[in-house]
């Protein structure tokens, strides 16, 4: 060694990096300009000889072993930094040529470091992580870990032989992000960070943003290129904003990729690709109806029956069914068959392997140090620390990066109610309040606000859904009123309560009628996602059919009638893989569905009525247009638990839209079911659970009913229907339509009806006068005979017609209980009113009675009450209102046919009236 340059070496540094304990190597590693000339340092263990071949000019240095354990360094001329290789020669003479990684500049400026400090470098992953790139025409991979807390971090892997000495990473002190460019390193090189905390425990940990890992039960990570592929599903992109607007429909069809369909047993692959499952999921998903997809975590994760929700790797598809680019293709086809995909995601918890992120950098740095606060009893796993920016930043971005670098259309977030509570699966003392002595964490909330804020602001037309169990308000209300911002929120409390509900016997359901018609209380608090989930079909709780009551065949018939009632009940729709065709055994992830139940008749019958479900969703805007409305639900009759029935109204934004939903829970049929309806109209019974293709018996109404004006259920109008046993039955509403003639149609004949009458009275009237001329003749000779005979006292008209006035007191003429008609002799003069007198109104106190000069005198029969009227009340004198019965010598008629007929309405005023008419003058 010469003495110039051993007085160049910074020894203390040198040891540093020899012992693998320097954490700022690009201090003394790689070129530096001096006085002297351009210094380079390598440390190249394992290393025999080394030189430095620059590219340019290809001249050769020979680099002097400074340090035994292969420290080596040189001097040479210029002020420039040239581009150079470093050659080496180990002891076997194998010979490697490479550039010097600490030749290269860091990728992450201060603003960035800042940035992500403050936890809103919301594309973090483009700089953390391993990431192909060219610097300065040199290709490599630029490797990025945030390790703040650790002694030195080394990047190691196939292309260093796995020795941390070789490749140390370069802290920057902002932020505590340690780098390294390697040049030379391919896609698909296999990866690890090795971390030496301070104690001088050393360990590996797998890439916390790395893109690929490998197949488990191994944990390296792999170097992935996700520029590459070329994306097809633009169209799809444009119109996601209009696909999911709250307003439409949206059908969700959960799966496990793993085991919804496996290969063959010969074919020797525990998994199918991604690049082979999308053709045929997506083919499957369309025939069936569905609108979207929702993947159970497709992160990595090393335990197969964590179902993906013990995540390791958060950026990372995982490699069972293939790579980064064949995950981008699945997304890519079935964007392109108009399906979208949403990923279930898991921000709430990290399982504790030694390779994830626990005690990542020798600290805990993603979680808590107090186990109270950071672990969590139920899973064995670890709490996020989203007090802490960084971490904050991680997981943000993460759900940005599925949304940006895969076009995930949405994003399911798991275990929310966990990060929202303290307490949350712990019992007293297991945890710590938060500053408020309260059990909320305040961290998580406003970390899920800042998260849903970012994500709609970038992406706003990709949904965010919410796994919550609890009741906390505004889950789906907006950030700005103190929401956290959600889209959808799942119903758990219907799913538990209408699963525990259907699982009893229909003999025992009117006890818990009350399970059925809770979750409209509280439907409108939040924008509600109706589940039917894989969490139900598990350990042990077996298959929805299964939870069904009675025989196999009741058992569907029941599953029929819990779906049906999902789908008219409010909110948007989820069902789990298998349950579209009653998957007899609970779900597992070892092994496939049980696809041959389709060659059975009931099961490929519940599949056809699945479809029809999703498609009659799809068609009735009631099912979906204003479900967070009040004005899109009501109630028809919900207290009939003695019958285990609900009958309700959906109803669209127009009235034609409007939908009569039956739901019977019970094993009886109901004949002649009256129930009351919105409107006046036509009512078709278009969807039967219990309909034959269906596997049902096939009651119901094939005969559109029209509803008749009876008030039933406290409404106006009702219909009478037939209700099938078990099921549910929908019927749409159309207007009657009625002529704009119609009205005046009937009101022309009416008025003809009331002329035909009338002519008829007229006719009758002009009869019976006729005779009654022919008699008058008679009685008028008559009555000179009779005068003197005759009990009663006469009492004579003049021609005249003179009238005889009576005092009030006199103006009631009694008669005694036997007496009560007055009957008139043939002779006696008759009462005639015109058609047209419907009513005779007279005072008593101011009535005329005019007798006409043919009608000299009435005569009574002896057992007839008389009629006296004092001397002085000789003239009853009417008011000017008084009607007159107008009454012309030959327009008399007989008062008793009058009467039977019934058809002169002026005869019963002339019935309670005594006198005889008054002439028109």
């Amino acid at each position: 060694m010469s003495e110039k340059l051993y007085n160049m070496m910074d020894w203390p540094e040198i040891e540093a990096v020899v012992y693998s304990e320097e954490n700022e190597p690009k201090k003394i590693l790689g070129p530096r300009v001096t006085p002297e000339g351009i210094l380079i340092q390598c440390f190249l263990p394992g290393a025999a000889q080394a030189k430095i071949l620059t590219t340019k000019d290809r001249k050769e240095y020979e680099m002097e072993l400074e340090d035994e354990a292969g420290f080596f360094s040189v001097l040479i001329p210029g002020e420039k930094i040239p581009k150079y290789k470093v050659e080496t020669v180990d002891e076997e003479g194998k010979t490697e040529k490479f550039y010097d990684p600490y030749a290269f500049d860091t990728q992450i400026t201060v603003e960035e470091e800042q940035q992500f400090s403050a936890g809103i470098c919301y594309d973090i992953y483009k700089k953390l992580g391993a990431h192909p790139m060219t610097i300065q025409g040199v290709s490599g991979v630029y490797f990025a870990v945030w390790a703040p807390n650790a002694m030195r971090v080394s990047v190691v892997g196939d292309f260093n032989h796995w020795d941390g000495r070789v490749h140390q990473m370069h802290r920057l002190s902002v932020s505590g992000i340690f780098e390294l460019f390697i040049p030379g390193v391919k896609v698909g090189a296999l990866y690890k960070y090795e971390i030496k905390a301070k104690g001088s425990l050393v360990y590996l940990k797998a890439d916390p943003y790395g893109n690929q890992a490998e197949l488990r039960p191994k944990t390296a990570s792999v170097v992935a290129d996700l520029n590459q592929y070329q994306w097809q599903d633009d169209a799809w992109m444009k119109s996601r904003k209009q696909l999911h607007d709250e307003k439409k429909p949206l059908a969700v069809y959960e799966l496990h990729l793993g085991s919804w369909k496996k290969p063959d047993t010969e074919d020797g692959r525990p998994f199918y690709n991604y690049r082979e499952i999308a053709p045929m999921l997506a083919e499957y998903v369309k025939e069936m109806g569905y609108t979207h997809v929702e993947l159970m975590p497709v992160m990595e994760h090393p335990f197969d029956a964590s179902w993906g929700y013990q995540v390791t790797g958060y950026y990372a598809p995982t490699s069972r069914y293939g790579t980064p680019e064949d995950f981008m293709y699945f997304m890519d086809y079935m964007h392109q068959q108009g399906i979208g995909v949403i990923l279930d995601w898991v921000p709430a918890h990290f399982p504790k392997d030694t390779f994830g992120l626990a005690a990542f950098d020798g600290t805990c740095l993603y979680e808590h140090l107090d186990p109270r606060q950071g672990m969590h009893p139920h899973w064995g796993t670890l709490i996020y620390n989203y007090g802490r920016p960084q971490v904050k930043n991680f997981l943000i971005a993460n759900a940005l990066f599925w949304a940006e670098e895969y076009h995930a259309d949405g994003i399911r977030m798991d275990a929310v109610a966990s990060m929202l509570y303290l307490d949350y699966g712990k019992n007293d003392g297991e945890w710590v309040a938060n500053i408020y002595g309260g059990n909320e964490n305040l961290e998580a909330i406003e970390f899920l606000k800042h998260l849903n804020s970012i994500f709609k602001k970038k992406h706003p037309d990709a949904l965010l859904i919410a796994e919550e169990s609890t009741a906390w308000p505004k889950i789906t209300g907006k950030v700005d009123d103190d929401g956290l911002g959600f889209d959808y929120k799942w119903n758990m409390g219907w799913m538990n309560d209408f699963i525990d509900y259907m699982k009893k016997d229909p003999i025992f359901r009117s006890g818990a009628h009350d399970e059925l018609t809770f979750s409209m209380v509280y439907a409108y608090s939040e924008k509600f996602l109706l589940s039917l989930s894989h969490d139900e079909v598990v350990h042990g709780k077996c298959s929805l059919l299964n939870k069904m009551p009675g025989e196999k065949e009741k058992k569907m018939a029941n599953l029929r009638a819990a779906y049906g009632f999902m789908l008219v009940h409010p909110g948007k729709k989820l069902l789990f893989m298998g349950q579209e065709f009653a998957q007899e055994r609970e779900w597992s992830e070892e092994r496939g569905l049980d696809w041959n139940l389709l060659e059975e008749a009931d099961h490929a019958q519940m599949k056809h009525y699945v479809q029809a479900l999703w498609k009659l969703y799809k068609e009735q805007p009631a099912l979906y247009e204003i479900d967070y409305s009040t004005d899109g639900f009501e109630w028809i009759n919900l207290m009939e638990s003695e019958k285990n029935m609900l009958t309700l109204i959906r109803k669209g934004k127009k009235r034609e839209s409007t939908l009569v939903a039956v739901c019977n829970f019970s094993d009886v049929t109901y004949e002649k079911y009256q129930m009351g309806v919105p409107y006046p109209g036509k009512y078709k019974e278009i969807f039967n659970s219990n309909a034959k293709e269906f596997g049902g018996t096939g009651t119901g109404n094939p005969r559109v009913k029209t509803s008749k004006k009876e008030e039933w259920d406290e409404r106006k109008n009702s219909i009478v229907i037939t209700v099938a046993p078990l099921s549910v039955q929908i019927f749409s509403y159309t207007k009657t339509e009625t002529k704009k003639a119609g009205k005046k149609t009937e009101a022309a004949e009416s008025k003809t009806g009331v002329s035909k009458v009338r002519q008829q009275l007229e006719k009758k009237i002009e009869e019976e006068r006729q005779k009654e001329e022919e008699k008058n003749s008679t009685a008028k000779k008559t009555a000179a005979k009779t005068k003197k005979k005759a009990e009663t006292k006469k009492i004579e008209a003049k021609p005249e017609a003179k009238k005889i006035e009576t005092k009030p007191e006199a103006e009631k003429i009694e008669a005694k209980p036997e007496a009560k008609k007055i009957e008139a002799k043939p002779e006696a003069e008759k009462i005639e009113a015109k058609p047209e007198a419907k009513k005779i109104e007279a005072k008593p106190e101011a009535e005329k009675i005019e007798a006409k000069p043919e009608a000299k005198k009435i005569e009574a029969k002896p057992e007839a009450e008389k009629i006296e009227a004092k001397p002085e009340a000789k003239k009853i004198e009417a008011k000017p209102k008084a009607e007159a019965i107008d009454g012309k010598p030959e327009g008399k008629a007989d008062a008793k046919t009058a009467s039977e007929g019934k058809k002169n309405e002026g005869t019963e005023s002339a019935k309670k009236k005594t006198g005889g008419k008054k002439n028109k003058k």
